[in-house]
């Protein structure tokens, strides 16, 4: 009996053994099949070029850095006799105003007051100068010829010295309680209301300069040969790639600090999108002389090595390359079989093999 259940399940293992064998094998037959589809596509790569020529290139160097404006004003109230609460402010943030205008206002009668009263005290003590003057027999006619400390003596003796103080104090403060401008700008920073008291510790706005914003950025020792005063440089916002900006390095700080940075200063000039403060990056861009240059895109890695293909005949043909110096988009390259005038293939090179057909895109 358990002779004959071995005759029957022997057979059935055997050819469950060859169905096994067969899909395994089907799988590698798959499995082999992409990898070779995947290495060498069916369908004809669409390509674009461009004609290797020996130009000019530009080296970029990156650095992150912040606006700021060459001039900014923090206005305050240099008085407080009067309070610190404007009665009238006439502007608000985003305004441009001139050298001289006025930005708010503090109430203004008890200042007015005072002056008036040091003014009538003024006038007092410059009746008793004289007095003083003709008891000893000058008058203010001669105050040239007047031996000077008796000039002096004069002068203590009717007050006019405190008084002339006085005077000048009550003018000041009446002048500046309308607070100007002393440049022109923008208005920024402005969070004052009327009636409203301010905090004297904090400027009241701020005013800053609508000429070429300022950039300071660091870069790092071993780059300072590849940078000089009036080298071009280009911002960009991180916020809004959009708002960018070109200028010019305008000097160089003559010292490392301890990190072993240099602080560099930038000119730039202004966009309605660049705001005091921001942060941006900041790229330098140094000519260094004619050689060839290729797009990023262009250099793919074939076996460990960087490549570079060239359309001849319908057909993408591989050229080991080195590259050298690089900015944002190109390479500099070096290679012993390239030429001059060469269609170098600089899309579509994502699977391309040696002596793969090629169709070039017409743009």
């Amino acid at each position: 009996m358990n002779w004959r259940k071995c005759i029957v399940v022997c057979p059935l293992i055997g050819l469950a053994g060859l169905v096994g064998c067969g899909q395994r094998e089907n799988e590698k037959k798959d499995g082999v099949e992409q990898r070779v589809e995947t290495v060498l596509p069916s369908e004809v790569a669409e390509v674009r070029t461009q004609t290797l020529r020996t130009v000019d290139f530009e080296h970029e160097l990156v650095s992150n850095g912040r606006i700021s404006a060459q001039q900014v004003a923090e206005l305050r109230f240099l008085t407080s006799s009067a309070g610190n609460a404007p009665t009238k402010i006439f502007v608000k943030n985003g305004d441009r105003v001139k050298a001289g205008d006025a930005i708010a206002t503090l109430d203004t009668f008890q200042l007015s007051s005072s002056f008036r009263q040091a003014d009538d005290n003024l006038q007092k003590a410059y009746l008793e100068l004289q007095d003083v003057l003709i008891g000893q027999g000058y008058t203010i006619a001669d105050s040239t010829s007047i031996p000077k400390d008796m000039l002096n003596l004069a002068y203590i003796r009717s007050g006019y010295n405190s008084a002339k103080i006085q005077y000048d104090l009550a003018r000041y403060n009446l002048d500046n309680a309308v607070l100007r401008t002393p440049i022109s700008g923008i208005v920024a920073s402005l969070f004052a209301k009327p009636y409203c008291q301010i905090d004297g510790s904090q400027p009241f706005c701020i005013i800053i300069d609508e000429g070429k914003p300022e950039i300071v950025f660091k870069i790092l020792e071993n780059e300072l040969g590849m940078i000089k005063i009036g080298d071009k440089v280009k911002i960009q916002s991180y916020s809004s790639p959009d708002i960018e900006s070109t200028g010019s390095i305008a000097s160089i700080n003559p010292s490392v600090d301890i990190e072993g940075t240099v602080r560099v200063k930038a000119y730039v000039q202004p966009n309605p999108g660049i705001f005091n403060g921001m942060n941006v990056r900041i790229s330098v861009f140094r000519a260094l002389g004619k050689q060839w240059v290729v797009p990023k895109t262009a250099v793919v890695m074939r076996t460990g090595k960087q490549v570079l293909f060239v359309l001849k005949d319908g057909k993408a043909a591989w050229n080991y390359v080195d590259t050298g110096l690089e900015n944002a988009t190109h390479y500099t390259v070096t290679s012993k079989t390239l030429q001059e005038g060469d269609e170098v293939i600089v899309s579509g090179t994502e699977h391309l093999a040696n002596e793969t057909n090629v169709k070039l895109i017409e743009d």
